[in-house]
């Protein structure tokens, strides 16, 4: 029987899994999701049939599914590593998740409405199910964590940032995988001024230098920053003041609007897809206006971290767009051209990689 370490990332309508041998992270034994969820969830494991859930299975049902099916594999889990988004102000390393740091996760549900509440009711699920399971949390807010006052701050009364008012960042884990890659194959690149672009449903970009981060379009929530697939990116704080003065809507009506209605689907009207926009758009100029709007805002992003960097050496494309929409990468490139020289490199995404090395770090520690 092997030992294995379960690599799970619960989102908001999905819960995606990778499981890897103790003896071997290069490439996992399983790689697995079930998606849908709340809608027709379907789950799908590599060199399987996939499997039609029944559409009222929520996150606890569906993760009790990929349960189930571990169970009848020939392993013995081991740990459980978690990508959790938001670690706070107290979380600055990735850690045991004991009973103190669990209840510390709660109350932060309302900085990461979206993501948050799914991570926690994993770790309770898998804690009900393995009760002496070593589970260990890996935070999307770790990587930026230590960077300056300035980058960190809103331009509101100190007594706001005291209390957690603040730039967080995220897609940590991604830009520590991108970090290690340049270190591991592009070790002068990797001592230079980085601007790292993870462009996929969820998207920001990051300036780093030497491993480490030193500014971030994110801030205190994952809705700031880039347009993404469903969420509006940065807006101006006096068009949400409106919408809820003038167009009398809620608090919570203006978090669906900004989280799910906005983005690359509110401004095409089509999809969040970008490979659907790319084919609507040579009839619909709507597509088209939000595909040039996402790339246009991408490189005023880029543009905004080299003031921070002095410069850019090297400009990295990863995530799920920025690793196959070869056109945009081109198309942002292109909107640089007045910039000296830089290198520009792919590097896939691999958050799970980092997720498993960390877990696997903090098994070997316990049984020494």
């Amino acid at each position: 029987m092997t030992d294995v370490i379960l690599v799970l990332n619960a989102g908001s309508s999905s819960l995606k899994f990778q499981v890897f041998a103790i003896g071997n992270l290069s490439a996992p034994l399983a790689n697995g999701r079930i998606t849908g969820i709340g809608n027709a969830p379907v789950f799908c494991v590599s060199g399987q049939a996939d499997k039609n859930l029944q559409p009222q299975d929520h996150h606890q049902k569906c993760l009790a599914e990929i349960l189930s099916w571990l169970s009848a594999q020939d392993w013995q889990l081991r740990a459980v590593g978690h990508r959790i988004v938001h670690g706070g102000t107290k979380i600055q390393q990735h850690c045991i998740l004991d009973d103190k740091i669990i209840a510390y996760l709660e109350t932060l549900v309302p900085l990461a409405p979206l993501h948050q509440p799914h991570h926690l009711h994993a770790i309770a699920t898998l804690r009900r199910a393995y009760p002496n399971l070593l589970q260990i949390g890996c935070f999307d807010t770790v990587f930026h964590a230590r960077q300056s006052k300035l980058q960190q701050s809103f331009a509101l009364p100190e007594k706001y940032f005291v209390q957690g008012v603040r730039r967080y960042g995220f897609h940590g884990l991604s830009y520590e995988w991108i970090s290690r890659k340049l270190n591991q194959d592009y070790p002068t690149l990797f001592r230079g001024r980085v601007v790292a672009a993870h462009l996929g449903n969820g998207a920001s970009l990051c300036a780093m230098q030497g491993g480490k981060s030193l500014a971030t379009t994110m801030g205190m929530t994952a809705i700031d920053g880039l347009p993404m697939g469903t969420r509006s990116g940065a807006i101006d704080p006096g068009a949400v003041l409106y919408l809820i003065r003038e167009q009398k809507m809620s608090a919570e009506e203006v978090e669906h609007l900004l989280s799910y209605e906005s983005g690359l689907l509110g401004l095409s009207g089509v999809s969040n897809d970008m490979r659907v926009l790319r084919n609507a758009a040579v009839q619909n100029p709507h597509a088209q206006f939000a595909i040039n709007y996402f790339i246009g805002k991408i490189a005023e992003g880029i543009a905004a971290l080299v003031t921070t960097l002095g410069g850019m050496d090297v400009l990295v494309f990863t995530g799920g767009i920025g690793e196959n929409d070869r056109a945009l990468r081109e198309d942002v490139v292109g909107k640089l051209s007045f910039m000296q020289h830089f290198e520009t490199v792919v590097i896939p995404a691999n958050e799970e990689a980092v997720i498993a090395d960390y877990t696997l770090h903090f098994l070997s520690d316990i049984r020494g």
